[in-house]
């Protein structure tokens, strides 16, 4: 039985070109690429990433760039490395209505490859537009199971999608593409990031390792089931998987469009309370030490995020209580803040403790419209201070401006590499699409 969509979807990614967007949308990418190459750099400067790459990037010069070092990779390492180093620092972008990231699910794969192959900038970026966009819809379409963790799942595909956009794959080869990237999707589990499992950091390198996995099963004639999406998605990791969802309105409203970018160092949903705090202490400076207690109520995902004393950097930013800590003890929710001195912090850990964050059932039914928190601060003097908010800062309901978007990232790329390097490399991201050939983007 042939799946109608799905051709529908094969045929639209195939003929896709970057000159139908609106130049709104176009810039827009270009401020996603900027800040997912952000992220990555930033990431690499990590321990652990360090250790990875020394144990993996072994290749000779000329294959594909270790973003955030000076090391040279194939295709395959390159695409993890530089996918897990992008979520490491949890600065990496997202859609609210997929519930993920597809940024770092699909750009690894498609710059490692054309970086090798010499492609041009206007073709990774209709590439990534691509992956984003079938990325986040199968995310929209699926309702994953609550233990499962998102990266990892529909990323696989997207960037799958994505990579055989860039190859120049026709409608029938993008769909045998899908169908066989819908089968390298992982059991991801949500209780790594509860716990600061690090390995989730793994997820979205995961990935975009799959998707070029895919690429090679493909072009060694392998195929995948007749409608892979609805089996994995309808039935193996979500008991429901909405085919509609993945063509309505194709080509009219892009997912890339509906992003979010962070400033908080952390998972988003300790956004709503960072920003409500932010709220609070632009009105009333308040010393650490005159808290008593803080409260916070926010939606369900939010709520889950409640460990006191978390075990790493990675538990710490998917705690409320520290990230609410650390924001009152050390002055901002930034990436130094999230780090293992900060983790040892006395300050922070004593507050943490006092910071309680509960489900607020109003809230969760609201989602994914809104993301709400309030915060309650009790001080020792016995006046309670109050603030709210409903939509996240950085959603497209309240973005950040240009400007924020790139001080985040040469904060994040200064870890790495000089100002002149980031800025150069900064330029020519933001006009990619007149770049004939990608590998002068990260000549330092």
């Amino acid at each position: 039985m042939t799946a109608f969509w799905l051709d529908t979807l094969a045929s639209f990614v195939a003929d896709f070109r970057l000159e139908s967007l609106k130049p709104a949308t176009v810039e827009q990418t270009s401020y996603v690429m900027l800040d997912t190459i952000g992220a990555i750099a930033g990431g690499a400067a990590e321990p652990e990433m360090q250790a990875l790459t020394a144990k993996l990037a072994v290749s000779p010069a000329g294959e594909a760039s270790v973003i955030g070092t000076d090391k040279k990779a194939v295709s395959a390492a390159a695409a993890f490395l530089n996918g897990t180093a992008g979520t490491f620092l949890e600065m990496d972008e997202g859609n609210r209505f997929a519930k993920g990231h597809p940024a770092i699910h699909a750009l690894p794969a498609v710059w490692a490859l054309a970086e090798i192959k010499g492609l041009s900038g206007k073709a990774v970026m209709e590439a990534l537009i691509l992956g984003y966009e079938i990325g986040a819809r199968i995310g929209i379409a699926a309702a994953l199971r609550p233990d499962m963790h998102p990266h990892g799942t529909w990323g696989t595909v997207g960037a799958a999608t994505a990579v055989a956009k860039l190859l120049g794959y026709d409608a029938a080869r993008i769909r045998e593409t899908i169908n066989v990237a819908s089968s390298l999707t992982l059991a991801t589990s949500k209780r790594t990031m509860l716990e600061g499992g690090t390995v989730r950091n793994a997820y979205a390198g995961i990935s975009n390792r799959m998707a070029l996995m895919a690429i090679d099963l493909i072009e060694a004639g392998f195929v995948g089931e007749r409608d892979g999406l609805s089996s994995v998605f309808g039935r193996v990791v979500s008991e429901t998987f909405d085919t509609a969802k993945m063509i309505d309105g194709l080509g009219r409203d892009w997912q890339i469009d509906h992003n979010y970018f962070k400033l908080h160092s952390c998972c988003r949903y300790n956004h709503g309370a960072l920003d409500a705090l932010d709220l609070l202490l632009a009105r009333e400076r308040v010393a650490p030490d005159a808290v008593e207690r803080v409260d916070v109520a926010s939606y369900l995902y939010a709520a889950e995020l409640d460990d006191q004393a978390p075990r790493n950097t990675l538990g710490a930013k998917f705690s409320v209580p520290f990230a609410v800590a650390t924001r009152l003890v050390r002055g901002s929710s930034a990436v130094e803040n999230f780090t293992w001195d900060a983790l040892r912090d006395e300050r922070v850990q004593a507050l943490a403790k006092r910071v309680f964050v509960v489900e607020d059932k109003a809230m969760t039914s609201r989602l994914p419209q809104v993301r709400p928190a309030r915060v309650d601060l009790r001080l020792r003097d016995g006046r309670t201070l109050t603030a709210a908010v409903e939509a996240n800062r950085g959603d497209d309901q309240d973005p950040y401006s240009r400007e924020e978007l790139t001080a985040k990232y040469f904060s994040l790329t200064a870890r790495v590499w000089s100002h002149e390097t980031a800025d150069a490399a900064r330029q020519k991201i933001l006009t990619l699409d007149r770049v004939s050939d990608l590998r002068s983007v990260l000549q330092s």
